[in-house]
């Protein structure tokens, strides 16, 4: 998930469907980092039913943010329901992005991806690591994903928007201010995102070290 970087195991999304169920309503599970996760007994709510919906992209596995391509999964009888939405919102996905995505499937990409799964790992393990010798507070262990939501409270006075402009501006180092994802402590929290090099990363860290002083 954005930004905490955490997933739902498979325990706990068969106990969220089943709330749904015994209510009368439907789960729609987005999965969008389902082939990024790097821990953990995770896998998708369809292992469990065939009634649940499931939406998902090729824009975080795959690569392609921005090519606005993605695919819903949705039980039999809602499908001209859905189709009826579909027809009132769009024509189709652009064709250059369609024949783009089918390069995905292939073996060579297949191969290029799994690779950078295990990289975005190894950078996880390396910020994770630095951001708390740092002294910042991570209470949700990220599984997942390329991003780290951290707790600045016992390392800075500032509140977090202060601290990344500060940050940007003195350090050219830039993370984003809690306040993007919510209110619940969003003053006291920023997002990291892994998603450049482990030498820049490695570089990052440097200056935080020097911004903190």
């Amino acid at each position: 998930a954005n930004p905490t970087g955490t997933a739902l195991d498979n325990a706990q999304m068969r106990d969220l469907f089943d709330a749904c169920d015994q209510r009368g309503g439907s789960l729609i599970a987005d999965e969008i980092y389902q082939d990024l996760v790097f821990e953990g007994d995770v896998s998708s709510i369809l292992a469990h039913t065939d009634r649940a919906l499931v939406m998902n992209s090729f824009s975080k596995y795959f690569g392609m943010t921005g090519w606005r391509l993605g695919w819903l999964v949705a039980p039999q009888h809602l499908v001209p329901e859905l189709e009826k939405i579909a027809q009132n919102l769009f024509i189709s996905s652009a064709a250059p992005s369609q024949y783009a995505a089918l390069a995905a499937f292939e073996p060579a990409t297949q191969a290029l991806l799994a690779d950078r799964k295990k990289e975005f790992g190894e950078r996880r393990n390396f910020l994770l690591q630095a951001l708390r010798s740092l002294g910042f507070k991570i209470d949700a262990e990220p599984t997942g994903a390329f991003y780290i939501y951290a707790n600045i409270r016992d390392i800075s006075n500032l509140d977090a928007r202060e601290f990344c402009l500060r940050l940007l501006e003195e350090q050219g180092v830039a993370i984003t201010p809690g306040a993007d994802f919510g209110d619940h402590l969003a003053s006291e929290h920023v997002r990291f995102a892994y998603t450049t090099s482990l030498e820049r990363i490695e570089e990052a860290v440097s200056r935080l070290k020097i911004f903190l002083g």
